[in-house]
């Protein structure tokens, strides 16, 4: 049977925000089958009412996915505010998760309040988010979660603004679940990987250390990425993802 990838993304992100990076990873793990999926709110589901918190965020993505017709177990690969989500289903249900890959994500208790957003980086978000001008939104998002990546993304994260709109209500619904949500104590159930980008400039690469050394979990840091490590270096993550995989 083939593995199944479930592809889970952040705030106020869609699945087509993984660009070619399903490709990229069925390329690298052949016989895998990829699915990014939408959080409510988001994509597709963006008239949906976002939860807030991250535990019904992730019950919400079991339901969605059995709707499909998709079985567990499931590979969790997720970034930020996504790999709350799959922490939580990890930690929830165990015998529903094979192994987890979380990418620049952020935890209570591990990361202080100050490493998991940085504070010079929110007054920009809620401006812009105020202003609600598509453009000028798009523009600070790439800048806060991109290193290297190219010009011609914006317009393609503009039209899929235009298109699927987030709302102020269900992107400050969304920040709510990520700043309320704690993770269980103790290390995961599952077999996990942290990947991080070393240029990140909305989440302290500092948090995935903290929450390497405290689960005992191997870490992967990219030198030059940012925060949307697949946008920046898709090659590497899924390269990373099949290493991890052949040595365990």
């Amino acid at each position: 049977m083939a593995d199944t990838w479930i592809l889970l993304r952040g705030l106020t992100r869609e699945a087509r925000h993984w660009g070619d990076f399903p490709n990229l990873l069925e390329q690298a793990l052949p016989g895998s089958r990829v699915h990014p999926i939408d959080s409510p709110g988001n994509g597709r589901l963006c008239h949906e009412v976002s939860p807030t918190s991250v535990a019904a965020m992730m019950e919400r993505a079991r339901t969605a996915l059995r709707n499909r017709g998709y079985a567990p177990p499931y590979n969790l690969l997720s970034l930020s505010l996504g790999s709350m989500i799959a922490t939580a289903w990890a930690a929830t249900y165990p015998h529903e998760v094979a192994r987890s890959v979380l990418m620049n994500t952020s935890l209570r208790p591990y990361c202080p309040t100050h490493w998991r957003l940085r504070p010079r980086n929110l007054p920009a978000l809620l401006w812009r988010l105020a202003l609600g001008n598509d453009v000028a939104m798009e523009r600070t998002i790439l800048r806060l979660t991109s290193s290297t990546a190219d010009a011609g993304v914006l317009p393609l994260w503009v039209d899929m603004r235009r298109q699927c709109p987030v709302s102020r209500r269900n992107a400050l619904r969304q920040l709510l679940a990520a700043a309320r949500y704690q993770v269980a104590a103790g290390p995961p159930l599952v077999p996990t990987l942290l990947l991080s980008g070393a240029q990140d400039q909305l989440v302290d690469p500092r948090c995935s250390v903290r929450i390497a050394e405290a689960w005992g979990v191997p870490l992967r840091t990219h030198p030059n990425a940012g925060h949307d490590l697949p946008l920046d270096d898709g090659r590497w993550v899924a390269a990373q993802i099949a290493a991890w995989i052949a040595g365990c």
